[in-house]
């Protein structure tokens, strides 16, 4: 269906719902690459005023990627929940917008709604809204998750310890996350990207953080970034697995391009349930997203890169996560140039994922080679944790040594909680109280050369796994 918006003797054409959303997508790098961006700010703009037009029943009757061409496309037809649809399904884009921004939809509201919310109604009703909006709207959007801690309260925001190692060393593992403990990072879980996909060396990593939570009754979960099908041998090798991860795409294709489909993860999922590992809920999945992994992979048919992000969100929506997170800068300036394109990317991503009931947390990042640094990461995070997200990464230093990119530190937690009065998970506060991290106030204490993590964990940790 072809739609126009006229203005004056101008009319500007657009060939179907696909090409008018990704015409409304504000500026980024990665669909001038695709093709499909807006030739002019005025083009833009007479876009996202046709967008604002368009019911939102439209969405369900035309498709931007076919349903027999595609599993994701079939996923969110095929559960979407046409009784939370019906609260909302008399409404435009724009009218859409103006209601979520209103007092009447409140928390209580959207969680109700979400299941009737499709990514394609989530990407654009954000193409229509200020960067303020979309904060406003996903500070709104509770979404709690458990396993052994609770994640996603009001009030709180918790963190995701990353003691990577680029040869996968215990020793320089355990520093990492004695360092991240120290400074209250780890609420989240304790994730490790590790340099190896060798089964007994991942075996190794699973052993040794498993052994920490133990030790020391951490009220957190680990989880080992390689690929699912290792996670799912890993399993029935005995490893002590808790979240199984996957990063994930918007298309039947990208998917495919990292070796999954949802039958896959289901069988994950099935596995890592059948454990029973967790103790306050048995939310069990981790995935992670990223404005560009479906172009990169030729997979995006021709719809901009914001839609495709919100669709990874339906793929995640199913299972259910513990966590969820867009790394968002994290591919390069070819898909988002800047620091303004990747603070956009980054609200966006938040508030698409929170909107349609996923726990979404933020790989605040970019790559050494794009036009952003630090300064853009601050104001990226510090406007994330008014909206209220899920959870950000900590790593020493900022500086991920095995992957290469700039991201968030301890530090930056530490910052983010003290301005704006955030806490961790409740459980894992409690935790950082007994063992004498934190004070009665939650700020952290001074280390001193006693503390139990420094006198006996990293001594007796053999040099090689």
């Amino acid at each position: 269906m072809e739609y126009r918006h006229s203005v004056g003797m101008q009319t500007w054409h657009f060939n179907d719902l696909k090409d008018l959303l990704a015409k409304a997508t504000p500026e980024r790098s990665g669909d001038y690459l695709a093709g499909v961006a807006a030739a002019t700010y005025a083009e833009r703009m007479a876009a996202r005023m046709c967008l604002a037009e368009v019911p939102l029943q439209r969405f369900l009757q035309e498709l931007v990627i076919p349903y027999e061409d595609d599993e994701v496309t079939r996923l969110i037809v095929d559960t979407h929940d046409a009784a939370a649809f019906a609260e909302i399904a008399h409404l435009t884009v724009g009218d859409f917008r103006n209601w979520l921004l209103s007092d009447a939809a409140d928390t209580a509201t959207l969680q109700r709604v979400a299941p009737g919310i499709t990514p394609e109604m989530a990407a654009a009703v954000s193409k229509l809204m200020r960067n303020q909006d979309l904060i406003l709207v996903a500070r709104k959007c509770s979404v709690v998750t458990a396993f052994r801690d609770t994640i996603g309260l009001p009030g709180r925001m918790s963190s995701r310890l990353q003691p990577n190692h680029p040869t996968d060393d215990p020793r320089g593992i355990a520093a990492s996350l004695v360092d991240g403990l120290l400074y209250g990072s780890g609420d989240a879980v304790i994730g490790i990207n590790p340099a190896t996909d060798s089964i007994p060396a991942l075996m190794d990593i699973y052993y040794l953080i498993d052994e920490v939570i133990g030790e020391y009754a951490i009220p957190t979960q680990s989880c080992v970034l390689t690929h699912v099908t290792n996670q799912i041998r890993l399993m029935e090798k005995g490893a002590p697995v808790d979240l199984v991860f996957q990063s994930i795409a918007g298309t039947e294709k990208a998917n495919r391009s990292f070796g999954i489909d949802i039958a896959i993860l289901r069988e994950a999922q099935q596995a890592a349930l059948s454990l029973n590992r967790g103790t306050v809920g048995n939310n069990v999945m981790y995935f992670e997203t990223g404005q560009g992994s479906v172009l990169s992979a030729g997979a995006n048919f021709g719809v901009d890169q914001q839609t495709c992000e919100a669709r990874a969100y339906a793929v995640a929506r199913h299972f259910s996560p513990l966590l969820s997170n867009t790394v968002v800068g994290f591919i390069g300036p070819e898909y988002l140039y800047n620091g303004k394109q990747i603070i956009r990317a980054g609200l966006e991503d938040h508030f698409c994922g929170k909107l349609l009931g996923v726990p979404l947390g933020c790989d605040v990042c970019y790559t050494n080679h794009a036009e952003a640094d630090q300064d853009d990461m601050d104001n990226l995070m510090t406007l994330l944790a008014a909206a209220e997200v899920t959870f950000i990464m900590g790593i020493p230093g900022s500086d991920d040594i095995m992957l290469n990119y700039q991201t968030t530190s301890f530090h930056d937690a530490l910052y983010l909680r003290n301005v704006l009065g955030l806490k961790p998970a409740p459980e894992f506060e409690l935790w950082l109280k007994t063992m004498n991290i934190t004070d009665g106030s939650g700020r952290v204490r001074p280390v001193q050369a006693t503390h139990r993590l420094l006198q006996t964990m990293p001594g007796n940790l053999p040099a090689t796994a």
